[in-house]
């Protein structure tokens, strides 16, 4: 019986407060956050990254994921949905980003044109290996929680982009993780605001640390 429970537990889709399960990962191309995270973003599930303003540096931030995820042979889509601005094409060349496993998708006002109804159905699409999605309006936890559930369904890992306040930082989440993430002189300062082995705290980190990275 105790085995049994014990394998149950080990399920990614059960969060166990301060305690670890068994979790594939992705390295973010940061040393000292991979160590922090437990080995990087979780290979497949949700992650809310909540930032202070627009360009704060969340895109730096999952650059070297990006390179390194769409430069295998076997990459599916990087998939972007509703970005505030257009992807500038050579900067992400330049960083090691594979432009032929990039998507965009805009979206527009309507209940099947919103952004969490075009990230939902590209994450159970099974087509993509990383989905990106702009948020702006408040979103309901079953909302969150039908996302999290899609990226189990498709294999996919998944970031919401949201504007960091203080209400939706206090807010339940059914995402694996949040970040928070603000500018901070030549880099970034980070807040964990939720994990799955219950670690949290503030931490500064440069950027720039992770150029070597991209690409491998």
């Amino acid at each position: 019986m105790k085995n049994v429970l014990a394998r149950l537990l080990e399920h990614p889709g059960i969060w166990r407060g301060r305690s670890f399960t068994r979790v594939e990962t992705l390295s973010t191309g940061f040393s000292e956050l991979d160590a922090r995270l437990g080995g990087g973003w979780p290979k497949v599930g949700l992650v809310e990254i909540l930032a202070t303003h627009l360009g704060s540096g969340e895109l730096q931030l999952l650059l070297p994921l990006l390179a390194r995820v769409t430069q295998r042979p076997q990459a599916r889509w990087c998939t972007w949905i509703a970005p505030p601005l257009n992807p500038y094409a050579p900067a992400l060349a330049a960083r090691g980003v594979n432009l032929a496993r990039m998507l965009v998708v805009r979206t527009s006002k309507g209940p099947q044109r919103a952004p969490e109804w075009a990230t939902e159905q590209a994450l159970i699409s099974g087509a993509c290996d990383v989905v990106l999605t702009w948020i702006t309006q408040p979103l309901k936890p079953r909302i969150v929680r039908r996302l999290q559930l899609a990226t189990q369904r498709g294999r996919t890992l998944a970031f919401l982009l949201r504007p960091w306040s203080s209400r939706v930082a206090q807010e339940p989440s059914h995402a694996l993780l949040r970040l928070g993430i603000e500018p901070d002189h030549d880099g970034v300062r980070l807040s964990i605001l939720k994990s799955r082995g219950g670690m949290t705290g503030q931490w500064w980190l440069a950027l720039d640390g992770a150029r070597a990275a991209v690409g491998g």
